[in-house]
């Protein structure tokens, strides 16, 4: 599948109507005794529950876009193209697959791509819809901000739950 054609309705037909379908031949292919295929089931069930999360996109596999504000942030696998790849992929590539390419996630390769900050600074935000610019620490979830001044950083690998972006926006849990 394109990377352009990967939306939320697409990304729920490959998780189980596609996968799902592999995974019952494969259980079939167990039944009857086929070499090999207890391994590939097992690869096959570990996929989809690892896109199930990101479908769910509860950190650590939740798309988080620095420059829009926290109420603005999709609750689960809502990618906005526009946004950039850089940004989409991150659940992809949140945790390694058991026996796959160390950082790839659940990918056949690792792309090349930098999550620490990027350089330059942020203009002066909102503390309550941008807090990770108020000295985030690097490490915390649902960062809320601390201290009197932004500090800018422009961070790209925060994490916030689907309760703390629908709390943002007003939403009920």
């Amino acid at each position: 599948m394109n990377y352009h054609q990967l939306t939320h309705a697409n990304l729920e037909k490959l998780t189980y109507a596609y996968l799902g379908d592999w995974i019952r031949r494969q259980q079939a292919a167990v039944d009857a005794g086929e070499a090999g295929s207890d391994a590939r089931l097992q690869a096959a069930k570990q996929l989809q529950a690892r896109l199930k999360f990101i479908l769910d996109g509860e950190p650590p596999f939740d798309i988080f876009v620095r420059w829009k504000p926290l109420s603005k942030q999709a609750i689960g696998w809502h990618p906005d193209l526009n946004d950039g790849v850089r940004m989409n992929i991150r659940p992809f590539l949140a945790q390694d697959l058991p026996g796959g390419k160390k950082g790839a996630g659940i990918l056949r390769t690792k792309p090349n791509i930098k999550w620490e900050k990027d350089r330059g600074k942020e203009p002066v935000r909102d503390k309550a819809e941008y807090p990770w610019f108020w000295g985030w620490d690097g490490v915390a979830q649902d960062f809320a901000g601390v201290g009197k001044e932004p500090d800018g950083n422009r961070w790209n690998d925060c994490h916030y739950s689907s309760a703390a972006k629908k709390a943002a926006r007003g939403s009920p849990k």
